[in-house]
């Protein structure tokens, strides 16, 4: 979680993607949906600007302001550790 407006809302945000049972099943079927990613940022109180939000999946950014980035394709999550960076662009807090 990146550029938050706040530091509570990186933390809401983070706790929200984590607890996320949509986000859960997509990275148990190896599957990078962004799209639920966005869907569990949009049940927090945050502050953001959806049209500004980057996901990337292990390094590999598939949401590009708030739409269509790099292919998901390219995204393995094969492996035991998943990485998600979403970045707000909202503010300087993580």
């Amino acid at each position: 979680m990146q550029h938050a407006a706040s530091e509570q809302d990186a933390v809401q945000v983070g706790r929200a993607i984590a607890r996320s049972n949509l986000f859960k099943c997509a990275v148990f079927g190896q599957d990078p949906n962004w799209g639920r990613v966005l869907a569990a940022i949009g049940t927090t109180a945050a502050d953001f600007e959806p049209d500004r939000i980057d996901v990337a999946f292990n390094g590999v950014q598939v949401c590009r302001d708030g739409s269509i980035g790099e292919p998901r394709e390219l995204v393995d999550l094969s492996g035991h550790d998943v990485h998600v960076e979403v970045n707000l662009r909202n503010g300087k807090y993580s």
